[in-house]
Formats: C-alpha cells, sequence, structure tokens
C-alpha cells in the first residue's frame, strides 16, 4: 500500500464545522474541550478522568458476558482484564449494520485501538471498546449494503425481516432469507475467510446485534476490540442516574441546548440535531416501538400522546429502566457515565453532535469527552490506479461527478487530429484578441471591456463545441463511457465517499485480514485529512 493526503477541503460535502475542526480550531474551541490532536492532551486528559471502582466492576462483568457470547478471542478478554485493573477507554460506535455495514465502520474500529495503543504505549493503560448501537430505530439504514461487482458496479443486498416499524433494530431477528443473501454475497466475493465467518455470523434466527457482534468479535480477534451491546438491560440499570438526570435537569439542558444551537448558527455553522423547546433526551419502548420522550407545559411530560408528570417519570425509570434509552446527543453521556473514556473517535456527523452535547456533559458529569476524528480513506485498486494515470485523473476530478468525469475522459477520448485544431484554434484565438485588445488600449481604452467579453463569448462557444464533440466521441466509444462508470462506481458511488457506500467485508474478502493490518499501519494521529490509498 502508499498513501497521500487529501485536505478535507477537497472533499465533498465537508461542512464549515468540521473543516474548522480540522484546521481552524482556533474558529470552533468554544464548543470543544480539545484540539483533535489526541497526543497533544491524552495525559492531561487521562488524570481528568473519575470512574468509580464499583461501575467499573459491574462493566467488566457485563463486557466479559456479552463478548464471551460472541465468541470473543483471548486479545478482547485480555483487554477487559486490563479495563477490570484502571484502564481508560478510547471509544467509538456505529449502528449495526448489514454485513457489518459501510467501510467507515471498519475504519472506526481499528482508530479505536490505534489510538488505544499509542495511549498505552505512553504509559495511559487503555483499551478500544465499540459501541454497538442497537438501540437505534432506523431499520432502512441497516438493512442494506453494497458490495462491488463485475467492473465495479454496485450490488445492493437487503435484508427483509419481519419487524415492527420504529423498533429498536438491535433485537430483530433474521428469517430464512438471510442465508440466499450470504449465498449471494459468497458468489460475488468468493472463498474466502471473511466469506466464512459471514456465514457462521449471518443465519436465521440471529438478530441484527448478534450478527454484527459475532462477525466484528472474528474479524478483530487479534486487536482486542471490545464490543458493548447497548440494548442489554443490566446496562440500563448502571445508566440509570444519567437517565434521571436527564429528566431532572431537562429545564437547564434544553435552554443549553437551544442557546448552543443559537451560538452555532450565528457562527455560520449547521446544527446536526434541530432541538425544540418540547425536546427531551429520551425514548421510552411502548408496545415494542422506539417512542420519544416530549416537555409538555410545566414540568409535565408527553409520551405518544399521553401526559404524564415529572414524578410519575422519574418513577418509571426507577421501577424499569431497561424500557427506556438516550436521545443521540443525551447517548454519549450515557456512554462515558458507563466507561471511563478518554476519548471518543468518530467521523463528521459525530463531530457535529458533540458540539450540541458538550452542553449535556457540563450538566450531567461536569466534563466533555473530547471527539477525536476517525481515519477516513479512498481506497484505489490496481486496475483503477491505472485507468486514473491513463486520463491523467486525481480523486478530485472523479469527485466533480460522474456526468462530468465521463466529459472529461470523452474529451481525452478525441482524435489527435482534433484535439491538435481545438489546441490551435484556442491558441491562435488568445493570440488575436491579445492584439486586437493591444490595439484598442492605445486607440480607446473604453473599448477594452468590449474586446475581453468578446473573448469570453468566443471561447465559450469553442468550449461548448468541444464539450459537443466529446460527447459525440464518447458515444461511439462505449469503452471510455464504461470506464467512466467504473471509477465513479469504485471511487465516488452515488456520488458518496466509498466508505460510506461500499461494505468493508469486500475488500477483506479480496485482501484478507493483512488489509487491516496494513490500515492499521496507514492511521496516524497527526494526519487529519483524507487519505488515498493505492492497493
Amino acid at each position: 500500500m502508499k498513501s497521500e493526503c487529501l485536505p478535507f477541503s477537497q472533499v465533498p460535502h465537508t461542512t464549515n464545522l468540521f473543516g474548522d475542526f480540522l484546521y481552524s480550531f482556533e474558529k470552533v474551541e468554544r464548543f470543544y474541550p480539545r484540539t483533535p490532536f489526541f497526543q497533544q492532551w491524552a495525559k492531561d486528559e487521562a488524570s481528568r478522568v473519575r470512574y468509580e471502582l464499583a461501575r467499573r466492576e459491574r462493566m467488566a462483568a457485563i463486557l466479559q458476558r456479552q463478548n464471551r457470547s460472541w465468541g470473543a478471542a483471548a486479545q478482547t478478554f485480555e483487554n477487559i482484564d486490563r479495563f477490570r485493573k484502571g484502564a481508560n477507554a478510547v471509544v467509538t460506535g456505529q449502528q449495526v449494520g448489514l454485513f457489518g455495514g459501510p467501510l467507515f465502520s471498519i475504519y472506526k474500529a481499528l482508530t479505536a485501538v490505534k489510538l488505544a495503543d499509542i495511549a498505552t504505549q505512553e504509559g495511559l493503560q487503555c483499551v478500544p471498546v465499540f459501541w454497538l448501537a442497537t438501540e437505534d430505530h432506523d431499520l432502512d439504514e441497516v438493512k442494506q449494503v453494497s458490495l462491488s461487482g463485475p467492473d465495479a458496479s454496485l450490488e445492493k443486498f437487503v435484508a427483509a425481516p419481519a419487524a415492527i416499524p420504529d423498533a429498536p433494530v438491535g433485537n430483530i431477528v433474521f428469517g430464512t432469507e438471510v442465508q440466499s443473501l450470504v449465498d449471494d454475497a459468497a458468489k460475488l466475493l468468493g472463498g474466502s475467510e471473511v466469506v466464512t465467518v459471514l456465514r457462521e455470523s449471518y443465519r436465521p434466527g440471529q438478530t441484527f446485534g448478534g450478527a454484527f457482534a459475532r462477525l466484528f468479535a472474528a474479524l478483530f480477534a487479534d486487536r482486542g476490540v471490545i464490543l458493548l451491546d447497548a440494548s442489554d438491560p443490566e446496562l440500563h440499570q448502571v445508566a440509570k442516574p444519567i437517565y434521571r438526570g436527564g429528566i431532572e435537569h431537562i429545564a437547564e439542558i434544553g435552554d443549553a441546548l437551544l442557546e448552543r444551537g443559537q451560538q452555532l448558527e450565528t457562527a455560520g455553522y449547521h446544527q446536526q440535531v434541530k432541538v425544540s423547546p418540547t425536546s427531551a433526551v429520551l425514548f421510552t419502548i411502548r408496545d415494542g416501538v422506539r417512542v420519544p420522550v416530549h416537555r409538555a407545559a410545566g414540568s409535565d411530560f408527553e409520551i405518544g400522546g399521553e401526559k404524564i408528570s415529572r414524578d410519575d417519570l422519574l418513577a418509571r425509570i426507577d421501577s424499569a429502566p431497561e424500557d427506556f434509552s438516550p436521545n443521540v446527543l443525551l447517548r454519549p453521556v450515557v456512554q462515558d457515565y458507563l466507561l471511563p473514556t478518554l476519548a471518543y473517535t468518530g467521523g463528521s456527523a459525530e463531530v457535529a453532535y458533540f458540539a450540541q452535547a458538550a452542553v449535556v456533559y457540563e450538566k450531567l458529569l461536569g466534563r466533555v469527552t473530547p471527539i477525536v476524528p476517525r481515519f477516513s480513506a479512498t481506497l484505489v485498486e490496481t486496475k483503477l490506479q491505472s485507468l486514473l494515470d491513463r486520463y491523467h485523473l486525481t480523486l478530485p476530478d472523479v469527485f466533480r461527478g460522474p456526468e462530468q468525469l465521463r466529459d472529461e475522459l470523452a474529451a481525452q477520448a478525441l482524435s489527435n487530429e482534433l484535439q491538435s485544431a481545438f489546441a490551435n484554434a484556442e491558441t491562435s484565438l488568445k493570440n488575436s484578441i491579445a492584439a486586437i485588445r493591444s490595439a484598442l488600449e492605445r486607440l480607446d481604452k473604453t473599448l477594452v471591456d468590449a474586446a475581453d467579453n468578446a473573448m469570453g463569448k468566443i471561447h465559450h462557444q469553442l468550449e461548448s463545441l468541444r464539450a459537443r464533440a466529446a460527447r459525440a466521441e464518447l458515444r461511439q466509444t462505449e469503452v471510455v463511457g464504461r470506464h467512466a462508470q467504473l471509477l465513479s462506481n469504485a471511487l465516488y458511488p452515488n456520488k458518496t465517499l466509498q466508505e460510506r457506500e461500499v461494505a468493508g467485508i469486500y475488500f477483506l474478502s479480496r485482501y484478507g485480514k493483512d488489509f487491516l493490518r496494513n490500515i492499521y499501519d496507514r492511521i496516524q494521529t497527526d494526519c487529519l485529512d483524507h487519505q488515498i490509498i493505492s492497493l
């Protein structure tokens, strides 16, 4: 593998908030406790982590039980033992997507491993923890994934389990249909160790959460990643003080969130989560469905049309905390109450969440966990690199979109004679207009602008003619069209970063577990750019 850095300023859809967090931290430092450079502050931050011994013992037992049920390897249990003896955690997490979800799920886990290793090497005992977002209720997001097929075509795989709308996804059970999905994926991926693990993980009767956990336990067996299922009832018992705090201090939290949202927008940034005066920070499970808790008039609350007093709501939390779960802004606070978190690592959306969640941290924990950007990369396989070289393209050229990419490739496919004719015409045009402009400047300077306008119009017409010729050539040269489609599908599928669209198991099946080691080696905590990695 070889890699080069691409600043996020050249990556599509990079928000102002994420860009400034990476490259102009002074503009956003009031929203975040630390810079994105982990090694600058890790030792100092470790001294601020407070974690009760009794909670540590209880959490260690839960982690041991959960990871044993998924067949985790010895390295994971060694890390749980280190956790029990006082190690802090670097945490990441993701929804439990089909077949392990998009490639960035792999990147998240490896970034957590890398940061934990760096901290440990610097004398700060630390372990990587992957939070399985099993309580999320967006089934559409987790039930589908894409794999690269022949000539980088995108093959979508969609599970269709029987499920109640808005039910937590982690406990949704796969039916017999998952077997045919795995068979189809295996045909595409070919025989490999990863396909064997995929078959063992995704089986009829297995849940979305359990299948994902089994897959990741096997993939990261040598890395000691500790997996945590957020839907475990015992975890809710441990998290009960945070649920209560979210309700007891809802007025302060709500006001702080509204103020933070206004601060972000005034500074020219976006709110990742839209907060309203009726927003609360909890969901509850009712008839198997995840229903939000809303603030009502006075100190009352409302759940699915039912009015409930503050005291009654707190009583429900006390008696059945497993019936509640945090929303996206309370979730990291719950996570870092359950775990002694030194840092969380996530992508651009999570960086934005943390700008808002910081005020909830302050109200309930008194310490805001720092966030570190996860590793981000586009992987360029050999055939794709050959095409980029052949057409003198870079990844930002592909990011311009498939339509412009086709035109660019078509223009390069024009005959040498026609390309030369266009080039000569452009040179002649520039020379002629320059001579006319010079003469006009001596005759009457007010005519210079007219010459410039004429030059612009003539140049536009010439470029339009060149584009039409290129498209005509494209129609005649199907191979160029296929090359453009291949590059777009593989490197910018559906106008989205590859890491967000293509499943990580595709690359694991092609390159084996060495792929994980090679990516791990590319993660550098002092490089915040998107990487372009040639395989």
